[in-house]
């Protein structure tokens, strides 16, 4: 039966994965295109492991085989069945590709079906992309995004082919407001889903690898120590925009774009009701840095502006506890943390400047990866 080796080509192509781990080794850690269909339960994995460790490796088998019979075992097959069905370049794994997955691959095989096993399983594409991610880290020509809160760097980001999206892989907007409904991937399938969008960008037509510049952490996620020096160190560009601007971005990605999302989660009766806890639990976390007055005057403000979005639709009254809040403690916080980058500056202007330069930066060094400061050539 077949063995696939090539594990390269399993992210770089997105290759459907069934995994047959039990769901709280899932939800520990997965990787992007996989989807878990168990062997074995929770109940059932600890069941056979305390049968393991008092009477040995072929009584946990004969318990395995006891559990997963009959229905249980018909309907297992039958999901497996129409996983396969849905995707027929498929591939299975367990956590080291042994008995699990290779019981699963030899029931399907029995019923007619086809479907690759990963050699190594789980532990072997874990890692893979750890070292992958270390060593695409290390080599990868970055150029790091830069600017003061609300200035647009995500949305520069997003608009460009050669970028990687940070934010949105930990699936938080940063800063004590950045919290979006669904959570956060754990800190595994964080790894793994920078792991596999590092593995893409390494392909040679990028020549240039656009980042924002973010800190240590994004909501709980924290970046690899080795992307931290290298977003401290790396050759940066800098969005300038003034405050208007700056309050315009930060009520669309923080009020409204949220409340679309929320609109999608919970209904468009809950949704503001939700947002508003949400921004007020943002502004409560900050509130020994912002200092007791402060932090009231805000919230008196904030919460005049879900009152009068609520009863008339509007959200301009926000505008007037962003601009404080940027102008009177994100704006010092980036200028303090600004001072701790060391890498060039290449290039630095409006967000519309920025996007435009980098574009086409980018086309001109399409034969040139080693421009970036700091990159020497092989």
């Amino acid at each position: 039966m077949q063995r696939i080796t090539d594990l390269r080509q399993l992210f770089l192509n997105d290759i459907p994965m069934l995994d047959v781990r039990a769901p709280v080794e899932f939800s520990g850690g997965a990787f992007p295109a996989s989807s878990n269909i168990p062997l074995l339960n929770d109940d059932e994995r600890h069941q056979i492991g305390i049968c393991y460790k008092q009477h040995g490796q072929q009584a946990a088998i004969a318990l395995g085989q006891q559990l997963v019979s009959g229905r249980v075992r018909d309907a297992r097959m039958a999901a497996w069945s129409r996983w396969v069905a849905d995707h027929p370049d498929g591939v299975l794994y367990c956590f080291r590709g042994g008995l699990r997955s290779q019981t699963v691959q030899q029931w399907l095989d029995e019923a007619g079906i086809t479907i690759p096993l990963v050699s190594g399983g789980y532990k072997a594409m874990r890692r893979f992309l750890l070292e992958q991610s270390e060593r695409l880290i290390h080599d990868l020509p970055l150029v790091i995004v830069c600017g003061r809160t609300g200035t647009g760097k995500t949305r520069v980001i997003e608009a460009l082919p050669n970028s990687i999206d940070l934010e949105g892989i930990a699936h938080h907007r940063g800063s004590a407001f950045g919290r979006r409904p669904g959570g956060q991937p754990s800190q595994i399938d964080f790894e793994n889903r920078l792991a596999v969008a590092l593995l893409k960008q390494s392909l040679p037509e990028h020549a240039q690898i656009v980042l924002e510049d973010e800190s240590r952490l994004i909501g709980r996620c924290h970046l690899p120590p080795s992307l931290q020096e290298r977003i401290k160190d790396g050759a940066r560009v800098l969005i300038d925009e003034n405050l208007d601007s700056r309050v315009d971005v930060t009520l669309e990605d923080y009020v409204l774009a949220p409340l679309a999302e929320y609109r999608q989660h919970f209904g468009d009766e809950s949704a503001l009701s939700q947002l508003g806890e949400e921004l007020l639990a943002g502004l409560d976390r900050i509130q020994k840095r912002l200092g007791g007055v402060h932090h009231r005057k805000l919230r008196a403000l904030l919460l005049h502006a879900l009152q009068q979005q609520a009863s008339h639709g509007d959200s301009d009254a926000h505008r007037l506890w962003i601009a404080p809040l940027l102008r009177d403690y994100y704006d010092p916080m980036y200028d303090y943390m600004l001072q701790q980058r060391h890498g060039p500056i290449l290039f630095q202007g409006s967000r519309a400047e920025v996007q435009h330069w980098l574009c086409q930066n980018s086309q001109e060094r399409s034969t040139d990866r080693d421009f970036v400061v700091g990159r020497s050539p092989p």
